[in-house]
């Protein structure tokens, strides 16, 4: 398979439950290349963050059916990956991604 360690990750998955994985394990939720394994991924987290992975969890995401006038159709597949870093590597990694980081100083919802 021939993809650039560039390809392989696409983004953050920014959501409220990967927001709470970040903040609660150090736990990185990432949108990956359909056709990336984990190997790749945790390589190119190396290789363009230093980030040392511990674990790779990946899930396919079946796009949806969608309909129209025109008929039905179905919506992109994609790729998320729950990679869970060394400790102390998650600040670090989360400034490139622009990943919310919680500090522990923010008041409570008012």
């Amino acid at each position: 398979m021939d993809l650039s360690i560039y390809e392989v990750i696409k983004g953050p998955w920014v959501t409220t439950k990967a927001y709470r994985l970040n903040k609660d394990n150090e736990d990185l939720v990432v949108e990956v290349h359909p056709r990336a394994n984990k190997s790749m991924i945790a390589k190119a987290l190396k290789m363009l963050f230093d980030a040392d992975a511990v674990t790779v969890r990946t899930v396919n995401i079946k796009g949806k059916q969608k309909k129209n006038k025109k008929g039905v159709f179905f919506g992109k597949t994609r790729k998320k990956a729950f990679v869970t870093l060394k400790p102390g590597q998650f600040a670090k990694l989360a400034g490139g991604l622009s990943v919310p980081v919680h500090d522990g100083s923010a008041s409570s919802g008012q």
